[in-house]
């Protein structure tokens, strides 16, 4: 029981890491030297929560909850 909660704690974390670094940064970078809203009134940010950056928000936090399900099952298991 304890190899199988090892091996799947083992997954989620690649998987955690490679989900954070798909996601891009809130710096606005060189677009804030203009002064315009790097939000803008677009379509992306009038459809917020299907964009692929909500997804992927979402399920880093999906990823980081069963993170912290699996750590306290192991550290459960060893006790």
């Amino acid at each position: 029981m304890a190899t199988l909660f090892t091996v799947l704690h083992i997954v989620i974390a690649v998987l955690l890491v490679v989900m954070v670094l798909l996601q891009e940064g809130k710096d606005p970078g060189m677009k804030g030297i203009s002064g315009s809203t790097p939000d803008g009134d677009s379509f992306f940010s009038k459809n917020g929560g299907r964009t692929k950056a909500s997804m992927l928000s979402k399920l880093t936090a999906t990823l980081a909850v069963l993170f912290l399900v699996t750590t306290l099952v192991l550290v459960f298991t060893q006790m």
